[in-house]
């Protein structure tokens, strides 16, 4: 029996898949915690709905039963972040960042909304949180819109690798505009017209969801090369 050969080298596939799991919790990531805590409310003793169904933002899911599952992810994706490997060393330290202030944010956990009272510690830690997701997302959005984009010299851009880049370029925008909206809730004016969306929590999990499309994407799950161009590592 002759022996099968790979077709590709099997670390290079190991690399493939890590960042498809990074994709792939980051995609899930909002959706995981809003059912999960919808679903564990109901089998709870009353079978009632949580109050509020939908929490304000991603972070205050920390204060649900589903708080450990958004710590884990967020550490999970903290430590494919720190592994993950570019072309040189801009890459890996990019990794290295992103993966710190994605760290910050799973360990320094945003203020208890149903808590009338906060602590100054507890307001430090709320300050800390909001520095980290946003370094976080400024270094998801470069990843998107400059380190995905690369192409190794040695090998030609295929046609799947030019709209592999538009996809990266669309995800980068969506967590950009993302961030402007967000900052743009300062303003009472802007929270009180976006509040019946929750603009909170619709933009931190697009820009989640954007960001996880563009990992699933670069760990080869969407819009991989053809076989007669399998031979391009972009």
């Amino acid at each position: 029996m002759s022996v099968r050969t790979m077709p590709r080298n099997p670390a290079v596939l190991s690399y493939y898949a890590l960042r498809r799991t990074v994709g792939i919790i980051a995609l899930s990531l909002p959706f995981a915690l809003a059912l999960g805590a919808i679903l564990l409310a109901l089998v709870r003793p009353g079978h009632a709905l949580p109050q509020p169904v939908l929490q304000r933002s991603i972070s205050d899911y920390y204060y649900t039963p589903m708080g450990n599952y958004l710590v884990g992810g967020l550490s999970a994706i903290a430590a494919f972040l720190m592994c993950s490997r570019g072309y040189d060393l801009n890459d890996e330290i990019a990794g290295y960042f992103a993966g710190a202030f994605t760290l910050g944010v799973a360990l320094f956990p945003a203020v208890n909304p149903r808590s009338a009272v906060h602590t100054r510690l507890q307001i430090e830690i709320q300050f800390a949180h909001t520095c980290f997701a946003a370094l976080m997302f400024l270094a998801l959005a470069y990843f998107c819109l400059f380190l995905f984009c690369r192409s190794s010299p040695e090998k030609r851009l295929t046609r799947r690798k030019l709209h592999r880049n538009n996809l990266y370029k669309v995800c980068g925008l969506v967590i950009v505009v993302c961030m402007i909206v967000m900052v743009s809730l300062n303003f009472p004016s802007v929270a009180r017209w976006l509040d019946p969306i929750d603009p909170l929590l619709c933009c931190e999990s697009l820009a989640l969801m954007a960001f996880g499309v563009a990992w699933l994407t670069k760990g080869e799950g969407l819009l991989r090369d053809r076989p007669q161009e399998r031979n391009h590592f972009a």
